[in-house]
């Protein structure tokens, strides 16, 4: 009796990860652990790319999925902990697996309908790319896709990235992360 109790219980753990992984993001414009290119890199703070937010695809959303939504964040900015927020884009419809390259323009028009994008730390919505202090080592840049239990998040205007990521994380049922990395010499 154990011992299939046991076999069970390895069966479901199986099964629990196997499906767990089937949720994948990937880009052809971000590597995982690779660096990234300067077209995604910021145009300001010193930084001189061209600021065009990357291709994102993905594929495996769990049973359930009612709408996905999108972090980008920089876990080694150096805020006191708090991180910096590169890009947030909500209530992307369920139909959708793929952000094209370039949807992140501030004005969400290259975004799938009913998205929307939140302010990011750099003090407006849209894709902000990587742009760290010089000589620091290189930043790591997460890109969470999360799949949620609702069509949209009711978040009010002007709402934060902290906010947002806070209802992202309440109603998730599952994400696919892919990161990248980017530094700048002295």
């Amino acid at each position: 009796m154990i011992r299939s109790s046991l076999l069970f219980a390895a069966a479901l753990a199986f099964t629990g990860s196997a499906h767990a992984d089937a949720f994948k993001l990937s880009s052809a414009d971000i590597k995982a652990a690779a660096p990234i290119a300067e077209e995604q890199v910021f145009a300001g703070f010193g930084c001189s790319g061209k600021n065009i937010s990357p291709a994102l695809k993905w594929s495996g959303a769990p049973q359930g999925t009612k709408s996905f939504a999108l972090l980008v964040h920089d876990p080694d900015a150096p805020t006191g902990g708090a991180g910096w927020w590169h890009w947030v884009v909500t209530n992307i419809p369920v139909d959708a697996a793929e952000l094209p390259k370039g949807a992140g323009k501030a004005d969400g028009s290259a975004l799938p309908k009913g998205a929307t994008q939140i302010n990011t730390d750099f003090g407006g919505p849209g894709w902000g790319g990587p742009c760290p202090p010089a000589g620091d080592k290189p930043h790591r840049y997460n890109f969470t896709l999360h799949a949620l239990k609702v069509d949209k998040l009711d978040l009010p205007a002007g709402a934060t990235a902290s906010l947002a990521g806070f209802m992202i994380n309440a109603n998730s049922i599952g994400k696919a992360t892919l990161t990248g990395k980017y530094g700048r010499a002295k």
